[in-house]
């Protein structure tokens, strides 16, 4: 097992780079990397060396000659490390282990039972993680992304509304029994983060990711970061307010987008106390896909209100693109129209009505991926 410690050497910011520019532009000569980063030759060739030496980067015999020796090109050896990444979901906890490419190996989960107090839920992660455990490869160290306020420092779980926790010091235990660096994420942020380095998004700089579920979160992406915001809350759309009378929120506030558009607000809308048989909002866009006009009507409105929280962010934060993920997002079909539809007729210029709003391809996997990303970007950013 590989023990914390082992990756102090991947924070120099030359050597960053230089992975970088592999992992983006791979293959790539020696070379051509001490064009493109502005680094000498000398500093390049000892530092791939050192990269070589530690089996991160291999020598590849891709290259394309022009004329006279062919150069030797550097590609990432995506199989040389191993990284965990943790779904904290409110029903289950999941595990993948992963290569750099953010291809899965190895997967788990691990069902919550509620109630749950701090105790049992740190139980229930070091339980999934164990699964996915394997000595092949060395470990870089475990991402997770957890729903609700996450104190990104620290990695505490300040408060998780869907299991009624607060100040789980998830980073701190994690670490004590494994021995790894471990970074922990609200699962929208994380999700934004996968999004942009594995959504094959091309080049953005900046980019909203929203994950609409049993809540609605989202990622924001500027100058190619993640945004925290000074304490860690932006991304809260959720809890936008979009209607001053409407109804109640968890939160205690009235009129929350997530009033509007979270898998149990669709629920509420369609299941009145007195039947027996409650609906899921899956339920709700399967009788859709077969016809029912009602439930058609309420998915299309969904996706209204959700046009009018995007248009508002459209004003002030005024992304490249829009992705969106999470359950909800599978109804597209009657959502996705009604959000384009809406930002259309509600932004400001013609330039912001045009912004892009898709689906996220990752599919289920996105949270997964994404907390997988918080620990490639240590190895690959510059600091």
């Amino acid at each position: 097992m590989m023990r914390q410690g082992t990756f102090k050497w991947m924070k120099s910011v030359n050597k960053s780079m230089i992975l970088n520019k592999i992992r983006k532009d791979g293959p790539i000569s020696r070379a051509q990397i001490a064009r493109d980063t502005k680094l000498t030759p000398p500093t390049v060739s000892s530092s791939v060396k050192e990269l070589i030496e530690q089996g991160i980067v291999e020598e590849s015999d891709i290259g394309q000659s022009l004329g006279g020796r062919k150069p030797t090109m550097l590609i990432i050896n995506n199989q040389a490390f191993t990284i965990i990444g943790v779904d904290a979901g409110p029903e289950s906890i999941e595990c993948i282990l992963s290569d750099l490419a953010g291809k899965v190996l190895k997967r788990s989960e691990t069902k919550l039972q509620l109630p749950i107090d701090n105790g049992e839920f740190i139980a229930a992660l070091k339980n999934c993680i164990e699964g996915v455990l394997e000595t092949e490869h060395p470990l870089i160290g475990i991402g997770v992304a957890m729903h609700g306020v996450v104190e990104v420092d620290t990695g505490t779980s300040l408060y998780a509304p869907n299991l009624g926790l607060a100040n789980i010091p998830i980073k701190e235990e994690l670490e004590k029994a494994f021995g790894l660096e471990v970074k922990v994420e609200n699962d929208a942020r994380a999700m934004a983060l996968g999004e942009y380095w594995f959504g094959n998004h091309g080049e953005l700089e900046s980019m909203l990711a929203v994950n609409i579920g049993s809540g609605v979160g989202a990622g924001l992406i500027l100058n190619g970061k993640l945004y925290h915001g000074a304490s860690d809350i932006a991304g809260e759309i959720g809890h936008m307010t979009i209607d001053l009378h409407g109804e109640i929120c968890e939160c205690g506030n009235r009129g929350c987008l997530q009033t509007f558009v979270a898998g149990p607000a669709i629920a509420r809308k369609v299941n009145s106390d007195a039947t027996e048989n409650q609906l899921s909002a899956e339920n709700v866009f399967e009788q859709a896909v077969l016809g029912n006009e009602r439930f058609t009507a309420i998915l299309k409105e969904t996706g209204r209100a959700m046009g009018v929280g995007l248009t508002n962010l459209i004003h002030i934060v005024n992304p490249e693109k829009i992705v969106l993920g999470g359950g909800v997002s599978k109804a597209e079909k009657f959502i996705l129209p009604a959000i384009r539809d809406t930002i259309q007729t509600s932004a400001l210029t013609p330039a912001a009505s045009q912004t892009k709003v898709e689906v996220s391809k990752l599919g289920d996997d996105a949270t997964l991926i994404g907390a997988v990303t918080l620990l490639l970007v240590d190895i690959f950013e510059p600091k």
